[in-house]
């Protein structure tokens, strides 16, 4: 699981800090999680093929989590896109988007789908065989979704020197790794357990866009791989998080503590502060595994 930040600052676009947007790569998947402004050029500085993209998941209609979108959308056509793009977000996003490819007379040659959220739980916007995605309902100001992306299970690892012990014919190995006994040609039952280990664990990430403090979210979270909560504010200007429906790094990390994630990212900085540091300061104070996202810092899980 690999998480590409491409910007992480709140409100307006700085010409060395950029507005929300980052990619998760997770189970063979490319997913486009907030597009703020400039998007699609972070895209290019970190070398990341628009064309692996498949689905953009927006969490809210500020314009920075999603004024890069239409940009997006357009460069997509220029480049002669030709396969579908699944666009997920609240109600309303279908029209924003729609009525400036009419009005420039620019609609996309490739398939352009629209996944409009209403929901105020927690609902699947995307499964398939590898990965489920649902979302995290949050306290802003205006409608807004987190997402949690999950891999699913996959098959048991084959224990080949135990499989090869009892001669058994390549042709029901992958049976083996679905979990199947085998009999063998002699009536003997072969239990799974001798031939194969667990699967490798599961992987999640917790995107928490902006929201003010509210534990509702915890039992969609817990014991995420790794959770990305915004912390706009510092303990210094606390007061301003309710106003503005954003939390501060001591209020992401207690969520962190309370649903036992494995790590806590931490990120949507206010740009009055000068030393982003500071954030991490502040919430290793009530949580010990915490990383301050970056424009353009990569991590690996």
């Amino acid at each position: 699981m690999k998480l590409t930040i491409l910007g992480c600052y709140s409100a307006t676009p700085r010409t060395f800090t950029n507005p929300t947007s980052q990619v998760l790569e997770i189970n063979n998947h490319i997913f486009l999680i907030d597009c703020g402004e400039g998007t699609q050029v972070e895209l290019r500085r970190n070398k990341i093929k628009f064309s692996r993209i498949q689905h953009i998941f927006i969490s809210h209609l500020h314009g920075d989590h999603f004024f890069g979108l239409i940009g997006l959308v357009s460069t997509f056509r220029l480049l002669n896109r030709d396969t579908p793009l699944h666009i997920h977000g609240p109600k309303g996003i279908k029209e924003a988007i729609t009525l400036q490819l009419k009005l420039s007379r620019s609609w996309t040659d490739y398939p352009l789908h629209f996944h409009e959220l209403t929901n105020t739980e927690s609902e699947i916007v995307f499964e398939d065989e590898k990965v489920i995605v649902s979302t995290i309902p949050l306290q802003h100001r205006i409608y807004c979704n987190g997402f949690l992306f999950k891999e699913k299970s996959g098959d048991r690892v084959l224990l080949i020197d135990k499989v090869l012990n009892y001669n058994i014919d390549k042709a029901y190995y992958k049976s083996i790794k679905k979990g199947k006994d085998v009999t063998l040609d002699n009536g003997k039952i072969v239990p799974n357990s001798e031939l194969t280990a667990p699967p490798k664990p599961v992987k999640s990430y917790a995107y928490c866009s902006d929201t003010k403090y509210n534990e509702e979210k915890i039992s969609l979270i817990e014991k995420a791989t790794v959770l990305y909560h915004e912390s706009t504010f510092l303990e210094s200007h606390k007061h301003l998080c309710e106003k503005t429906g954003h939390s501060s790094a001591i209020e992401a990390a207690s969520i962190a503590k309370k649903a036992n994630v494995g790590t806590l990212i931490l990120g949507h900085y206010s740009t009055r502060y000068q030393n982003i540091e500071m954030f991490r300061d502040e919430a290793k104070t009530v949580f010990d595994q915490v990383e301050i996202a970056d424009d353009g810092e990569v991590f690996q899980f």
